[in-house]
């Protein structure tokens, strides 16, 4: 492990137990009489984004090596089972994580956002998708992108052009991009009153006068390249590096990160990974942000 990676462990920690001493109420519920855990939910997610970020996809592994490599850092480790059980139960705190860290960098100002939808496979064979306790949610998809049908979830993402995730959404794979978008500014109604004026560059699929409207009415301005048939639209310059940007991102969640590597086998499994690696990618820029590292998006000090 590099001392890189140890310092943003740290510094994670730190920011985690603040959150708690200021906010008790985003550790997962337990009764108030009772065994305390030997391991503390500020430990419990540092160890969840340690791992995700060294590239373990399965929980099992990460805690042989964490018990092998880590006992210094944390003295107690649990089992897979109880490990598994307690994260589940913590996703409310990693999602709190995620803006708290988002919140505290540079990047949050930023006046230009991109927004696009990966594909977030579950799984390949067809009794898998019958089976399987994400059946229903979980649906037959086409990734333009990759030209494949793929079966499981969308990750929806709005981030900035530095790569910080600003807001995000889990969905079937059917699930309408347009609709998710709307639906992710009305969930969080605090993040387009303090970004007046924001500027949202999208793929020709966001589309349609109803939904531009929607973008509008919300002090908001879309940027799209034109759809066939169409006149030409302000900024189309702008959009094949821009689109870039979008599809390295997400290549930074599936490469990186493994994000399709997630093993999640029920809502509350799949939940909670693909959360995991968000806070971790937010978790490196937010420290490359406070170290004053040139590249924002890089992992690479923290992957190995």
């Amino acid at each position: 492990m590099t001392n890189n990676l140890n310092t943003l462990a740290t510094a994670i920690y730190v920011k985690i137990d603040d959150a708690l001493r200021a906010s008790p109420d985003l550790a997962p519920w337990r009764p108030k009489v009772g065994i305390a855990p030997t391991l503390s939910d500020g430990e419990l997610v540092t160890q969840a984004v340690m791992s995700a970020l060294l590239g373990f996809t399965s929980e099992r592994r990460w805690l042989r090596y964490a018990h092998a490599e880590l006992g210094g850092m944390f003295p107690y480790l649990p089992g897979q089972s109880g490990y598994g059980k307690r994260l589940r139960k913590a996703s409310g705190l990693v999602l709190h994580m995620i803006r708290i860290l988002a919140m505290d960098t540079s990047l949050w100002s930023d006046d230009v956002w991109v927004v696009d939808s990966t594909p977030v496979e579950c799984g390949r064979s067809r009794e898998t998708a019958k089976r399987s306790d994400l059946a229903g949610w979980a649906e037959y998809g086409y990734c333009a992108s990759h030209s494949r049908f793929f079966w499981g979830l969308r990750l929806h993402l709005l981030c900035t052009l530095g790569g910080l995730p600003i807001a995000f959404a889990l969905t079937g794979a059917k699930a309408d991009e347009r609709e998710v978008l709307l639906g992710m500014f009305d969930d969080a109604p605090a993040l387009v009153a303090t970004h007046p004026d924001q500027t949202i560059i999208a793929d020709k699929n966001y589309y349609g006068r109803a939904f531009e409207h929607g973008v509008t009415v919300r002090d908001l301005t879309l940027l799209r390249p034109a759809r066939k048939g169409e006149r030409e639209r302000a900024g189309a310059q702008l959009f094949k590096p821009l689109r870039q940007t979008i599809e390295s991102i997400n290549q930074t969640f599936k490469g990186q990160l493994d994000l399709e590597r997630h093993a999640g086998r029920t809502r509350a499994g799949v939940v909670i990974r693909v959360l995991t690696r968000i806070l971790a990618l937010t978790a490196a820029i937010w420290h490359n942000d406070k170290t004053g590292q040139p590249v924002k998006r890089s992992l690479t000090a923290f992957d190995h």
